[in-house]
């Protein structure tokens, strides 16, 4: 289909296609109470960063902005977005982008005699009418068609960069729990020496615990140890049971030790005057001299510009082709949306939201896993039934698949028939041997494609449940403000996996002869396709690029430019970079989607199974030894684990799982096996 040329094409063709499905959105909702797995799930998921941002903002912003206006904003852009989005699936918040810009605004306005700390909302307010303004302009002109112009070279270091914000954010904090705060009185006992060295020791531990627990329950569903659903369970809400646990142990310090060690989240309660003012910001903006009116103009076109491409990022994100979702996306009249939004929250003197990752694609996820369960719980009803009337394989497969097609919403039959080619041959497969039964379980689980909950529902309860936690602050003052630098921590490391440029900085220091242990591994596909001195000077290059990028945010006031040099790598990445890469090699470093293949080892592994044991597809129906990743029992509150969870980035990208023998292709990635 063209791409919409002509102002406001592409938002009214948006409104439009959004609009024939909206009131299935809300009235086409499948699995019953069960669709509160995924609002639990993507709640903690969105709650815990916002509630850490705002403890940022709050140090950053010298109390200006706190945890109590993050959770606002995040509630308000959710709760209107699931109404009047285009793409539900898309979940927003306060993201780090804006904390980074939000800081070096205060920056600026502090140190402005005409603004100062009484004017920074108000000013940030006008900042916020432009963006606004811009965002409306980038909607009507249909500038989300040449989002693809940020190819994964661009997306992967302002990946690495925020991971990099985020982990120095952690120790800056850990640094800062050895030192008396701004606000702090010398005078206290808890700010004299022996207290506060203790109150940093403190901090260590529980940081450093947050840090290793999470990350070690993050890979709980791989684990040896435990039965399925717990393991299940803890992959799934492990991060925010372990601030939980934390915050526990925190409260476990002898009575002798005085109040404030370890220091705690502060924020002011929604009722105090400091939070109330923020309601009535728009009354001071003019207040603000004209001068630094029109001056706020430069800013707000970096923050658009970094709204724009975060926010349609993550909204691609969310609708990968491997969901097949079947309603259409609305890229130019969401970021029309999120052009009102910015303005709301800027006259409400609240820090803006937006598309968040890995959010967006988290509830993509959960909602693919729950239209799983009920399409499979339905279609192995109908199979039992058949085989219990003795029907015929064939009147079997029509049976699911008009199941299929009854729960599938707006289904295609073409499309339908064509999918279900690998179930229908299992099937029958299974009717022209005699001693081979059809098993409704093993086979659906094997051959459903991939269907997702489509609808506004979850949005709307998960941001209602971030609503909610605002009348929740005496209990989140009682977080250790270390526990936050440990999770900001684990947000940036979390991350990392699944990042070809960090994966990339690490092959650089595999020793020749060990490389060939990389391709034993599951690996991304252009290890097999691109000689090693290619990927070298590419990740060089990449690498000088994002230090360059890193060291313009150390800058005092200027470091608000940094987004200037992601839209500058648009150009090079279109004009430098094919001088200087033979086009094949460029495209493998640079794929739209995230390739992997499966390890040598894993694969020889596999065929040793295969060819070593008597009848290996017998034992595989009733065992777990398999090639395919297994996916464990069900879980108390998903009610099954989430099969996404190894194919899947830490940012949400889908991985392209393949199995390529790499001695078949071209040798291109020398190894030297010698020692």
């Amino acid at each position: 289909m063209d791409k919409p040329r002509a102002p406001f094409e592409g938002i009214i063709k948006d409104v439009k296609g959004r609009l024939s499905c909206y009131e299935q959105d809300w009235f086409g909702v499948s699995g019953g109470m069960r669709i509160l797995a995924p609002v639990i799930y993507v709640f903690f998921a969105s709650a815990l960063p916002v509630i850490a941002f705002g403890e940022q903002l709050h140090r950053e912003t010298d109390g200006s902005l706190s945890t109590v206006e993050t959770l606002a904003s995040t509630a308000i852009c959710g709760v209107i977005h699931s109404f009047l989005g285009g793409q539900p699936l898309l979940i927003l918040g306060v993201a780090e982008p804006t904390v980074i810009m939000y800081s070096y605004l205060y920056t600026f306005s502090k140190g402005s005699a005409e603004l100062g700390r009484e004017l920074f909302l108000a000013w940030t307010g006008w900042v916020c009418v432009w963006t606004a303004l811009l965002l409306f302009l980038l909607a009507i002109f249909n500038a989300c068609n040449i989002i693809r112009r940020f190819t994964r070279v661009a997306g992967e270091l302002f990946g690495m960069l925020i991971t990099v914000l985020f982990i120095k954010e952690a120790v800056k904090g850990l640094i800062s729990e050895f030192q008396i705060p701004k606000e702090g009185d010398p005078r206290e006992a808890k700010y004299s020496f022996p207290w506060l060295y203790l109150n940093g020791l403190l901090a260590i531990v529980l940081s450093f615990g947050v840090l290793f627990t999470a990350l070690k329950s993050r890979k709980a569903r791989t684990s040896r140890y435990g039965i399925g659903w717990l393991r299940s369970f803890i992959a799934d809400y492990g991060v925010p049971l372990v601030v939980l646990l934390w915050t526990a142990i925190s409260y476990a310090v002898p009575r002798e030790v005085p109040t404030g060690v370890p220091r705690r989240l502060f924020c002011p309660f929604p009722w105090e005057p400091e939070s109330l003012y923020h309601w009535t910001v728009a009354k001071d903006m003019t207040k603000v001299p004209t001068v630094y009116i029109f001056g706020a103009f430069v800013p707000a076109m970096l923050i658009a510009g970094l709204y724009f491409f975060d926010h349609s990022v993550a909204s691609q994100m969310a609708q990968q082709k491997e969901f097949n979702l079947k309603k259409p996306s609305a890229y130019h009249y969401d970021i029309l949306l999120l052009g009102f939004l910015t303005l709301l929250c800027g006259l409400l003197g609240l820090p803006p939201s937006n598309g968040v990752l890995p959010q967006s694609p988290m509830h993509t996820k959960s909602l693919a896993v729950l239209k799983r369960q009920v399409i499979r719980r339905k279609m192995i009803k109908s199979a039992k039934e058949c085989i219990k009337q003795n029907a015929s394989n064939s009147e079997m497969y029509g049976q699911m698949h008009a199941v299929f097609m009854q729960l599938d919403r707006a289904p295609t039959l073409g499309r339908v028939t064509k999918e279900l080619t690998g179930l229908k041959e299992a099937v029958m497969d299974c009717q022209d041997q005699d001693d081979k039964k059809f098993d409704p379980e093993k086979h659906i689980d094997a051959y459903l494609p991939v269907r997702v909950n489509e609808q506004r529902v979850s949005n709307l309860l998960q941001s209602l449940l971030v609503g909610f936690l605002i009348l929740a602050v005496p209990l989140l003052r009682m977080i250790p403000t270390s526990v936050l630098w440990g999770y900001f921590a684990y947000m940036g490391l979390d991350s990392l996996p699944g990042n070809q440029f960090w994966e990339r900085i690490l092959l650089l220091f595999v020793a020749p002869n060990r490389r060939y242990k990389v391709l034993e591994e599951d690996h991304a596909s252009f290890l097999e396709a691109v000689p090693f001195n290619q990927i070298a000077a590419f990740t060089l290059f990449q690498l000088t690029y994002f230090l360059i990028c890193f060291g313009v945010t150390w800058i005092p006031k200027f470091g608000i430019l940094f987004p200037v040099l992601l839209f500058l790598l648009i150009s090079i990445r279109e004009r430098l970079l094919p001088k200087l890469f033979p086009p094949d090699y460029l495209q493998e470093l640079d794929a739209v989607e995230y390739e992997e293949i499966v390890g040598a080892s894993r694969r020889a592994r596999s065929l040793m199974i295969r060819e070593a044991i008597p009848g290996f597809q017998e034992l595989l129906a009733t065992s777990a030894i398999t090639d395919q990743t297994t996916v464990d029992p069900p879980s108390p509150l998903l009610g099954e684990a989430d099969p996404w969870d190894e194919m899947t980035t830490g940012r949400g990208e889908v991985r392209l799982r393949t199995v390529s023998f790499y001695e078949d292709r071209a040798p291109v990635f020398q190894v030297d096996r010698t020692a």
